[in-house]
């Protein structure tokens, strides 16, 4: 039996959470997602009464993509590649800066099949970071590695742990 990843609707409760807590806390996010292709911020806009937090996001799915959406944001790590931590450190930052977001959440990863990177299908990182007044950024990060090759279900797999880390991260702040 192929995995077919968590339903549309898994996605769109956790970001209902997500929202909710966003509201009560009067604070915005905003979404920088590579292989998720999207799926992180669809679920966030599904939710009605989304525009109270939802600041925007973009899929960073090529390096045309980043330049033309982030670059200059903030510095770029010596020797940064795509599907790694640093590079989900990287979207997380630069989108809640350049969005004046108080939460921005990154994702990088390979969602299958194999690549020609050497990252193996089913692995992302995740990074939310927290954009304090004072310039500090307060960053947690999350590696998953789903162990399968099939596509659609890692980009969903991959929302639901971007989601599920920014759920966490509200619960503790």
């Amino acid at each position: 039996m192929s995995d077919t990843g968590p339903s549309w609707d898994e996605l769109v409760q956790l970001a209902q959470q997500v929202g909710a807590a966003l509201r009560d806390r009067h604070e915005t996010v905003a979404v920088a997602e590579g292989s998720a292709a999207g799926l992180v911020s669809a679920a966030l806009l599904a939710v009605p009464g989304a525009s109270a937090y939802y600041l925007g996001g973009v899929v960073v799915y090529t390096p045309a993509a980043h330049r033309a959406f982030l670059a200059g944001t903030i510095e770029v790590p010596d020797g940064m590649r795509g599907a790694t931590e640093t590079f989900a450190q990287y979207l997380a930052t630069a989108v809640a800066l350049r969005t004046r977001a108080t939460w921005g959440v990154g994702e990088a990863g390979a969602a299958g099949p194999p690549n020609r990177y050497g990252e193996p299908a089913g692995h992302a990182w995740f990074a939310v970071t927290r954009n304090n007044p004072s310039g500090a950024h307060e960053t947690v990060t999350h590696h998953l590695l789903t162990g399968s090759d099939e596509r659609e279900a890692n980009m969903r797999h991959f929302a639901r742990g971007a989601l599920a880390l920014l759920l966490a991260r509200l619960g503790t702040a």
